[in-house]
């Protein structure tokens, strides 16, 4: 699944496909992966509207087993994984952090077994994971393992996903609740069948054998043909989870923050039992968001055609009020969009005379509420 080329990108068991396709590739994470195919709105709107194929196969799987592997997870992440509520085949979305309360990755963790779970790191923080995984399991009577080459990740999301993948197997898809996954097969392939994803499309997650991805891309291409299925690259998958107001590691998320300043204070579960990584400093982080709010992350709208890029700063009445994240044409509202964090005294949707200085104007934005766009149920 790797290149032999230690200092080339590592492809993925995709590559040639993608590059028969045309696929425009680059360089992301240390892995060669398709950025577009052909137009990445016309990719976007297709997801929107019917379905979109995807491969994430530079995703990193990591396994964790043993009679304390719930325990190790408990005490390295700081969600609750030992609840009811994270049954056989559930998931969870949750963060792993440094002992200043730093984020180190964002994370979704599947219970495969009594004993068994697949942690999954964005491909950027996959070895920075594992090394923490691995450093935090001593004492606990638990195993780490790498499992990145043991899985390609294809991804099937958008409105027709759910009929296209129910063409090719007899798993119960309908009983399938989001953020949950269950062992089938899916055109004769044995699949872990996820329904997660990051566009805001319901959608599945097939995490497969290397050797399985190519046999299986053909199949849902040819299941998908007649629903408007097309392959989607990363660009696309950019502006999707954008517009669905998902946070981006390096963008919204960072060691810089804790989940307190970027909002998502909920996934941090003190009442779990035993100590974790970064507890007291979380502590302290939660009690200085409850006494003086810190930057909010909002959602900005241009008035203008101008796209505001990571980095550039908010600002209000002369002065800078905060930073934007992300920024991109959004192919659902027809304007540029943002991510942002500002002082909480501008983070009020519709609050006035807020703008973006791209390259020394300051373009007009709306403040909004996240996200940009909620899928109808």
């Amino acid at each position: 699944m790797s290149s032999t080329e230690p200092d080339r990108p590592r492809r993925t068991a995709l590559d040639a496909l993608h590059r028969s396709l045309g696929a425009t590739m680059t360089d992301f994470a240390g892995w060669d992966m398709p950025l577009r195919y052909g137009s990445e709105r016309d990719e976007h709107i297709a997801v929107r509207t019917k379905a979109g194929l995807f491969d994430l196969s530079h995703m990193g799987e990591i396994t964790v087993t043993g009679p304390q592997a719930v325990a190790l997870l408990n005490h390295a992440l700081v969600g609750n994984i030992a609840t009811v509520g994270l049954g056989l085949g559930r998931a969870r979305y949750t963060m792993i952090c440094q002992a200043d309360g730093g984020i180190l990755d964002d994370l979704i963790v599947y219970r495969l077994g009594e004993t068994e779970y697949m942690v999954v790191a964005n491909a950027s923080n996959a070895q920075v994971v594992l090394d923490a995984l691995t450093e935090r399991a001593a004492g606990f009577d638990a195993a780490v393992r790498d499992d990145r080459d043991n899985y390609a990740l294809l991804a099937v999301q958008g409105p027709e996903s759910a009929g296209i993948l129910k063409s090719l197997t007899d798993a119960d898809l309908e009983g399938l609740k989001y953020y949950a996954g269950l062992p089938g097969t899916v055109a004769g392939v044995p699949a872990l069948i996820a329904r997660t994803g990051y566009t805001g499309e319901d959608g599945f997650e097939l995490f497969v054998a290397p050797g399985d991805a190519e046999k299986l891309w053909q199949a849902l291409t040819e299941a998908g043909a007649d629903a408007g299925l097309v392959p989607c690259g990363l660009s696309c998958r950019d502006t999707l989870r954008l517009e669905a107001g998902m946070p981006l590691y390096g963008h919204e998320l960072s060691t810089s923050l804790t989940p307190f300043d970027a909002g998502l204070g909920r996934v941090v579960k003190f009442e779990k039992e035993g100590d974790f990584v970064g507890r007291e400093a979380l502590v302290a982080a939660a009690e200085r968001a409850a006494a003086e709010p810190p930057r909010v992350l909002v959602g900005l709208v241009a008035e203008g055609r101008r796209v505001p890029r990571a980095g550039y700063a908010v600002v209000a009445g002369g002065e800078v009020i905060g930073e934007v994240t992300s920024g991109a044409p959004s192919p659902t509202l027809g304007k540029p969009i943002a991510m942002a964090y500002v002082d909480a005294a501008h983070a009020a949707p519709g609050t006035a005379g807020v703008g973006v200085d791209i390259r020394g104007n300051h373009e007009p934005y709306e403040v909004v509420a996240l996200p940009f766009y909620k899928r109808q149920k």
